[in-house]
């Protein structure tokens, strides 16, 4: 008792309470994120359209989200990370009202098109918040703590969400809006601007906007380099939503088994990823993700070999171990590799890695399985994970270099009355107060969220 006492304290102690807040709207929102899961099914057969037409609107679903992560980044740097979330919930309750009233299919694009970009116009606000809060001796706990709220909330919305659509779609898009607004309104009642003030000189084109900032990311070739192993990284995990239930089809399994089968993921991941942490401290991050795309290519390579609904699940378990293993070391590098006065951007170009992929991957996936058949798609997975765990070991150095450059960077924008007080009062001075910038550690820095980022 006293060791799940120990590991649980671990696991969730001396975080600060606006992440709490943060989670527990991640949590709501992700349990009524219902339309996603169902949007090409009520495309095709409530409101009748084809698959190419679903296809289309799917596709503008992606661009959207494309523009969103990068307003969104810009926001949340020049408006503030607060103001940001806020108009970006708002705005996707709204539009997924809309979109459950729509009718015409132009009307259904451009409700799509307009869901996406102020759906994922959040993201980039909410991790650069995340990392504003939370010191970086804790970041890999919280990440993971989050990663968890995600697919916890995610696994939970596909089963409810299949309750809702018998009692008529439009309930899913009304519960979908309903939630997004609780999550609004935990952030406006409980979560302050946390965006610290630039410190120092320097020309200025807008509030806390740096002259020159989409300059800085595209000369930034070491999280450029990361950014670009990342893409890869979701053209492979993406098949899973693309080509795999196609691959199960072509094997007699139906969309029922393929259900089941995926739903391994999130239930691997309540499961296990709280534990993740612990067992991935103080290790290497370039091995840790060097590991997880190696395991991450197994999975999706086996699939070439699988037939039966149980191998099936055996290759998602493989490959879901090595998301949980990916996921939080993600989220923790680009918290380090991002310079302060620049955290919303550099989110939203990371997260637009996502959105790229999003929309390469199944068509990318289509054409490989068409030309040269549904093994080589696999085996071509298998073949690009190796090559991205090469690429963490050799770029890896190097973005541990540029990590530990920026902490002293942080370091000269902190008050002086932060000298004061001996080191644990500093440290819990920046766990306690979010609108001060965090205190830089001394000892070794935690690995690892999510996604998911997410994604998912």
């Amino acid at each position: 008792m006293r060791t799940m006492r120990g590991w649980f304290r671990d696991t969730t102690g001396g975080l600060p309470a606006t992440f709490w807040y943060l989670w527990t709207g991640t949590l709501i929102n992700r349990l009524g994120s219902f339309v996603l899961v169902f949007l090409a099914i009520y495309l095709t057969q409530e409101r009748g359209f084809s698959a190419s037409q679903a296809g289309l609107v799917l596709g503008l679903w992606g661009v959207g989200g494309a523009v969103g992560t990068t307003v969104g980044g810009t926001l949340s740097d020049r408006w503030g990370r607060r103001p940001t979330l806020l108009t970006a919930h708002l705005g996707a309750a709204t539009m997924m009202l809309a979109l459950g009233f729509a009718r015409e299919l132009w009307a259904v694009a451009l409700g799509a098109l307009l869901l996406g970009m102020f759906a994922e116009a959040s993201r980039p606000a909410f991790g650069a918040m995340m990392i504003d809060v939370v010191p970086e001796k804790d970041r890999l706990k919280a990440f993971s703590l989050n990663y968890w709220a995600i697919n916890l909330g995610f696994a939970s919305a596909a089963i409810l969400a299949g309750l809702a659509a018998e009692a008529g779609y439009l309930l899913l898009f009304v519960v979908d809006a309903t939630t997004t607004v609780i999550t609004a309104l935990v952030i406006f009642t409980k979560v302050g601007e946390t965006r610290r003030a630039p410190a120092g000189g320097g020309p200025r084109k807008g509030p806390g906007a740096p002259v020159g900032a989409l300059r800085t990311i595209l000369r930034d070739r070491v999280f450029l380099g990361f950014v670009t192993l990342n893409l890869f990284a979701a053209l492979v995990f993406l098949q899973h939503i693309s080509m795999l239930p196609i691959a199960m089809g072509d094997s007699g399994l139906s969309p029922a088994t393929y259900g089941s089968v995926i739903a391994l993921n999130g239930v691997l991941i309540v499961v296990g990823q709280l534990f993740v942490p612990r067992l991935i401290r103080g290790r290497s991050r370039s091995h840790v993700l060097a590991l997880a795309s190696v395991v991450m290519g197994v999975g999706f390579g086996l699939t070439a070999f699988a037939e039966a609904a149980w191998f099936y699940g055996l290759t998602v378990l493989i490959w879901t171990v090595g998301e949980m293993l990916n996921s939080p070391s993600n989220a923790t590098l680009i918290a380090e590799l991002s310079p302060a006065e620049l955290r919303g951007r550099y989110q939203g170009a990371f997260s637009l890695s996502w959105q790229v992929a999003g929309a390469v991957a199944p068509v990318l996936g289509g054409l490989v399985r068409e030309q040269v058949g549904n093994a080589s798609l696999w085996f071509g997975c298998a073949v690009i994970g190796g090559l991205m765990a090469l690429a963490h070991l050799i770029s890896g150095p190097a973005r541990e270099r540029r990590a530990t450059a920026l902490r002293p960077a942080a370091a000269a924008v902190v008050p002086v009355v932060a000298i004061r007080p001996p080191a644990p009062a500093a440290a819990e001075a920046a766990a306690t107060a979010p609108a001060e910038p965090p205190r830089p550690k001394s000892g070794t820095d935690p690995r690892r969220t999510a996604e998911p980022t997410g994604t998912r």
